[in-house]
């Protein structure tokens, strides 16, 4: 994840990854994934599925014996870039005849059999819930015929499955807590590219944190669509919680509690989480996160816009007031708590006031830094299907460029009123533009850049004086 400031109105380019081998494999797979923090989740669940069967990963194309690209389909600009990645893979497949190649996720799941019948471009498309189908799908294209799995599932969080962890820098980790959403945004294709929401048992969370802590990772972030909504009452979906017995009801657990647990389970590991909703976010979280210090004080809280009306129309289930009064009782629990945003500019029926006053909001806030986004139609979506995307292109354009113009003075200020104290230092790797410097992360997941000193490694924690900072960045030197 890139935690400087910028324009994501398009998805980031597909990473590709190797990870733990295996010496009696004598295949090889070349999995590349694109989107968001679940896509490349996912992609080390399926890595850790395959490594089962005799694949171990690569990250030369030329080698592999299967390709899954693990695709998102939030933008229209990340399923092009799939498309043309997949043409190249076509031009390879020419060359090597028994190459398989596969589209797995949210691109999989909406498009279906698409890319089987119309496109000829795969031999394989598997959504987000039947990674564990593929080994019986690998055999179906092995026989000469295409495979598709597509069902969406209630029950599936591959709560069993250990991931492979691929790449990486082998201090920070995601562990999945749920999958799916039920929230239904009108601009949004997860509920149906992902299913049902449904929560994974806290005890595989916490055994999965305590694997990672043993083999040397320092930090774990939660990750889910939805984090806020987790909820354990013994198995099935949020929203069929009515239907549990009065014993399930009496020991579930909520979000807050999960995150109780596994602060008070690994004291010394840092704890992160991602994504929250407003509508799910609640001051029993703000008050775990003041109770427990390896929880870090940060949170990522879309807001989408700042006007209520616009937040109607995108059936957003919080108003402006409530989801400022959340950060207010926020900063009440946790002084130095730090916030960052998703917003969609453009949007159906917005107009010029809609649009101040979602800049008003950011201004109220304050965010470190934020996600922002032009507006574009997705196909298939409520808002797609019952609304006019009569906001022109180069209004969306300018007002897009108002708000990143408003988080770049916003980011500035709010990463100067960090210079002049000493921050706890996660040191995640080298600084990409300073082999002689470290660089990693303050509680509020702002990076810091400072000199190498004998006897630091990755992975080790530095009290760091930050003394300068950048738009992005922080510029110490260890105490």
């Amino acid at each position: 994840m890139n935690f400087e400031l910028k324009i994501i109105d398009e998805t980031k380019q597909g990473e590709a990854f190797a990870g733990a081998e295996k010496t009696e494999n004598s295949k090889k797979l070349f999995l590349e994934s694109y989107g968001c923090q679940m896509n490349f989740s996912d992609s080390e669940i399926v890595a850790s599925i395959l490594n089962r069967e005799g694949y171990n990963t690569t990250l030369k194309p030329e080698e592999a014996d299967l390709i899954l690209l693990n695709t998102c389909s939030i933008r229209e600009k990340a399923e092009q870039t799939v498309r043309k990645r997949l043409s190249q893979f076509k031009n390879l497949k020419s060359e090597k005849p028994n190459l398989t190649v596969g589209v797995l996720g949210c691109m999989a799941e909406r498009l279906k059999t698409k890319f089987l019948e119309e496109e000829h471009l795969v031999d394989l498309v598997v959504g987000p819930d039947a990674y564990r189908d593929l080994p019986n799908l690998l055999k179906e294209t092995e026989d000469g015929r295409d495979a598709i799995n597509v069902l969406l599932s209630k029950e599936e969080t591959y709560a069993d499955i250990n991931p492979v962890r691929l790449g990486g820098n082998g201090v920070t980790a995601f562990v999945t807590i749920t999958r799916g959403c039920d929230n239904m945004c009108t601009f949004c294709v997860v509920p149906f590219t992902r299913g049902r929401e449904r929560s994974r048992d806290p005890h595989s969370i916490i055994e999965e944190c305590k694997n990672l802590w043993s083999i040397g990772y320092k930090e774990v972030t939660l990750l889910g669509q939805n984090v806020d909504s987790y909820l354990w009452y013994g198995g099935g979906a949020k929203k069929d919680f009515e239907k549990a017995t009065e014993i399930q009801k009496a020991t579930a657990v909520d979000f807050s509690q999960l995150l109780d647990f596994v602060a008070t389970a690994l004291p010394e590991m840092r704890i992160r989480f991602s994504t929250s909703n407003p509508q799910d976010m609640n001051v029993s979280v703000f008050e775990v996160m003041a109770k427990h210090k390896n929880i870090c004080k940060y949170v990522h809280l879309p807001v989408q816009s700042g006007s209520d009306k616009i937040l109607q129309r995108m059936n957003r289930q919080h108003t402006r007031s409530e989801y400022l009064d959340l950060i207010k009782k926020a900063k009440e629990t946790v002084p130095d708590i730090a916030f960052s945003q998703d917003i969609i500019v453009g949007f159906c029926g917005e107009t010029e006031e809609d649009h101040r006053d979602t800049l008003n909001l950011m201004k109220e806030v304050e965010y470190d830094y934020g996600y922002m986004f032009a507006y574009s139609e997705r196909p298939g979506t409520p808002a797609h299907k019952k609304m006019k995307d009569d906001v022109p292109a180069d209004v969306k354009q300018r007002r897009l460029a108002e708000v990143i113009a408003l988080q770049g003075a916003l980011s500035r200020k709010r990463m100067s009123s960090y210079v002049g104290k000493i921050h706890e230092i996660l040191i995640e790797g080298e600084s990409k533009k300073n082999k002689n410097q470290w660089k990693g992360r303050n509680s509020q997941n702002a990076v810091c850049v400072f000199d190498k000193t004998e006897g630091q490694k990755i992975g080790d924690t530095v009290s760091v004086f930050v003394h300068g900072n950048t738009q992005g960045t922080l510029l110490g030197r260890a105490e």
